[in-house]
């Protein structure tokens, strides 16, 4: 039996297997922003993954980019949740929670009071944003005014407190996907001549800023983060990503996190991405966990956990059409095929009646 499919040791807990289910936006969820009770069987039939990293999920109204997103910010989304986690844990399974704000890549119709999206700079992303009323192009945003920041980081952390009320096992930073954090992180999007721009220290210092807010809540060896050092994903860049993302990695160590979950290549694309830099590096410097992700296979996941290039293997889409994901791999099952009309917004089609092979 391959390594992918032991049990290990995570942080305080211990995993079924190796195998990880990828945070993936499904737009279900309620008015308010509240997880749909669909969400409840949904994560329930995938909890024999070794963990659930459940969908990017925004931490304040203005954290919003998509229609029908969850949000942690309030007392009806706590409750609504604790139903899933409860749900995951009676399977035997450990679920954490991205923590999420979208900066930029959202749109005024989306926001409270039809405000301007935020951005750590007033640059304009190429891309469309899915609203109410279908896509529309992505606005020029409003930079942050420096005072805000506090409140930017008073917004994860009272999401990291309310994950817990949640009932969930840990909880993950979004940092990756050109999302606000990303975006302060990068030379393209972070233009700012404040002590949050200008050097890699400076557009680093949010990150690590909400980074320690969190682990203040939940302690490192329950937290974790995600980037996605090579992604052009929303319209995001750098210039020397190689420095950039070595020294975020450096810096993250100080929060002694569980993990590392890496977007290896493009979001959703090819692996091989001219970046002038071999992402090896960041797994050597990093000292916790790592997670690699994006478009691994079988053979893929079980060569890069038995020659200890990868501690756990995050999949994406492969779980939304087979909530046994781990049975097929571990027998060598044909996997069910994806609809892709049925990924976003809807109900049960396409969410929770894809069927096992046990059905």
């Amino acid at each position: 039996m391959s390594k992918l499919f032991e049990a290990t040791t995570f942080g305080p807990y211990q995993l079924q297997n190796r195998i990880v289910m990828a945070p993936l936006t499904r737009s279900r969820a309620l008015d308010g922003d509240i997880p749909s009770p669909l969400a409840i069987e949904y994560y329930e039939q995938r909890a024999s993954a070794g963990l659930i990293i459940a969908e990017a999920t925004q931490i304040s109204p203005q954290g919003k980019g998509y229609i029908s997103t969850p949000g942690i910010y309030n007392a009806a989304q706590v409750q609504a949740w604790r139903p899933i986690t409860s749900a995951v844990h009676a399977r035997g399974g450990r679920i954490f929670l991205q923590l999420w704000h979208v900066g930029r890549i959202s749109h005024s119709s989306l926001q409270p009071d039809g405000a301007l999206p935020v951005a750590p700079s007033a640059i304009a992303a190429q891309g469309q944003s899915y609203t109410p009323e279908g896509f529309k192009p992505l606005e020029t945003p409003r930079a942050l005014e420096l005072a805000e920041l506090p409140g930017i980081v008073a917004q994860y952390k009272h999401a990291a407190e309310l994950a817990k009320e949640a009932g969930f096992d840990g909880v993950e930073v979004h940092g990756a996907n050109g999302y606000l954090l990303d975006q302060f992180l990068r030379d393209g999007s972070n233009h700012r001549t404040d002590a949050y721009g200008g050097s890699i220290e400076n557009r680093a210092r949010l990150m690590l800023e909400v980074v320690e807010a969190v682990v203040s809540v939940w302690g490192g060896d329950k937290v974790g983060i995600r980037l996605s050092p090579l992604s052009p994903f929303n319209d995001i860049k750098d210039s020397t990503p190689q420095a950039t993302f070595s020294y975020v990695v450096e810096q993250l160590n100080r929060f002694n996190l569980l993990y590392l979950h890496l977007v290896e290549g493009a979001t959703g694309g090819p692996r091989d991405v001219d970046g002038g830099f071999d992402l090896s590096e960041l797994r050597r410097i990093f000292k916790g966990l790592y997670i690699a992700n994006n478009g691994y296979d079988k053979a893929m996941a079980e060569t890069a956990v038995n020659e200890g290039k990868a501690d756990l293997v995050a999949f994406g889409r492969p779980f939304i059409s087979n909530p046994d994901l781990v049975h097929r791999l571990a027998t060598g099952a044909e996997l069910a095929a994806l609809d892709p009309a049925t990924l976003y917004g809807g109900g049960a089609k396409g969410y929770t009646d894809y069927p096992a092979l046990s059905a």
